[in-house]
């Protein structure tokens, strides 16, 4: 599947705090990652999942206080509320495979930006940190 651009665009930094540019590479989406005065191109899809990975093992982790929180701000009760509740955590990384508009990527990552969600990668692409006030 491609997107027309990374998933965590403006939210992927470098390990000395530049962010990485979302560009394209072939029609395919890539975060341009700074090495010096080079720009290491990593195909977004990878960091992605990962990032999607570390976040679905740190709110399964404390899933009840999850579901609880998100019950209470919905204002349901019920059973079958929270068992889709559950299944969204437990399927978190199928967002990744859902059609560009049918998720308001723009609006997530605002929000993400706004509560201070940094991805750090190193210059290969691979995850070394998210950092996610509250959840550390």
């Amino acid at each position: 599947m491609s997107r027309r651009e990374p998933f965590f665009a403006g939210l992927v930094y470098n390990e000395e705090g530049r962010p990485a540019q979302a560009t394209e590479v072939g029609g395919e989406p890539f975060y341009a990652i700074p090495d010096g005065d080079f720009l290491r191109h990593v195909e977004a899809i990878e960091i992605d999942r990962q990032v999607v990975a570390r976040l679905k093992e740190r709110l399964l982790a404390m899933k009840d206080v999850v579901v609880e929180g998100v019950m209470q701000m919905i204002g349901s009760n019920d059973p079958f509320t929270r068992a889709a509740i559950e299944m969204n955590l437990e399927n978190m990384d199928r967002i990744l495979e859902l059609e560009p508009e049918t998720v308001n990527v723009e609006d997530l990552r605002l929000w993400l930006w706004m509560i201070g969600f940094k991805v750090v990668v190193n210059v290969h692409g691979e995850v070394v940190r998210v950092e996610l006030p509250g959840l550390e």
